[in-house]
């Protein structure tokens, strides 16, 4: 029996890439390894009933970058692989505050990759983002694998940074390393802190949008499943040492998405109201991803259908999503918004 330690697994993706391997790798133990901070939640797994269900499943709460909590894991689980889904992820969150994101990011990469290459760890795959790349220029098509990194925030910054340390482990130490490189997801568990999640509850209550900038900003979009679906090919398929970029070839401008999830509902186009843009705002990413379509992998999901069921999730999981924006959420809304809609009232 495969034993796979995943981090983040009460997160959005991490979440999804759980619910798929129980489909997919019955077979395989897991050990999910947690903070639940603001983002996590147990919830998110609470329809797969795996607590104590004796079928090779086990939560541990804690912290990547505790180093003696990581290595009392592999003593006493042995994983054989690490996928790394934990991270802070909200680019508007490290405009207020990089702090968390330099621990969890960088500290947490390295302290994972420490353990593992002490312990000879037969893959250690990285769950990384476009937004390692920076913003496309106008005579660039999309971003390869070769592309260079220029990070524009803190959150995308820690990103390359622990890139960079992944691809270093591999180079010194010959761990048989993977990264992932993945556009804007969406779907369902998503935290409503995120533009799809924001936008679909906000109209759901007849919200103003909060629209950054003239909402032209373009984005590479995926649902969560296909990118759960990405991540089981690499590890299963992938070469070490190796970086994949994963798309479904979704762009859209984020004002055509706020206009489509509206037209979806049935409500207004006057909820948009388009707000002073945040700093360091990337115009547009997009991601070649013929290298993971040659290993076989290929997206499953149309936006228009994924969108649709999204927002049916949405719309049938309020006492969800009414708990995640109740709380520490308010304020956060608040100083990230506040000021910016009344400016525009």
């Amino acid at each position: 029996m495969k034993t796979l330690l995943i981090t983040g697994g009460c997160g959005f993706i991490g979440s999804h890439f759980i619910r798929l391997l129980r489909r997919e790798k019955p077979q395989w133990r897991i050990v999910n390894l947690d903070l639940l901070t603001y983002a996590g939640n147990l919830g998110n797994l609470a329809d797969l009933n795996l607590a104590g269900d004796g079928s090779g499943y086990r939560f541990i709460r804690g912290d990547i970058a505790d180093s003696s909590l990581v290595q009392q894991i592999f003593e006493t689980e042995t994983p054989d692989a690490i996928v790394n889904i934990a991270a802070e992820t909200h680019v508007d969150r490290s405009l207020l505050d990089s702090a968390p994101f330099v621990r969890t990011n960088i500290e947490g990469v390295r302290v994972l990759l420490d353990v593992a290459a002490r312990y000879g760890i037969k893959g250690f795959l990285q769950v990384s983002t476009d937004e390692v790349y920076g913003s496309l220029t106008l005579d660039e098509l999309a971003f390869s694998e070769d592309s260079q990194l220029l990070p524009n925030s803190p959150y995308a910054a820690s990103k390359a940074a622990a890139d960079l340390l992944v691809r270093a482990y591999h180079r010194s130490y010959g761990l048989p390393t993977l990264i992932t490189r993945c556009g804007n997801n969406y779907g369902p568990y998503q935290f409503p802190e995120k533009f799809l999640p924001l936008f679909i509850t906000n109209a759901l209550d007849d919200q103003p949008l909060p629209l950054y900038g003239d909402g032209r900003q373009i984005r590479d979009w995926i649902h969560a499943e296909d990118h759960a679906r990405a991540l089981l090919h690499v590890l299963d398929h992938g070469l070490p040492g190796e970086i994949y970029n994963v798309s479904a070839d979704e762009e859209q401008t984020n004002q055509f998405m706020a206009e489509w999830i509206l037209d979806i509902l049935g409500k207004s186009r006057q909820l948009i109201r388009h707000v002073e843009d945040r700093p360091g705002h990337d115009r547009r990413y997009s991601l070649t991803a013929s290298k993971i379509r040659a290993l076989g992998w290929q997206p499953s999901i149309p936006l228009g259908q994924g969108l649709s069921s999204t927002i049916d999730w949405y719309r049938n999981q309020r006492a969800w999503w009414e708990r995640t924006k109740s709380g520490e959420y308010r304020k956060y809304y608040s100083e990230m918004y506040g000021q910016r809609l009344k400016s525009q009232a």
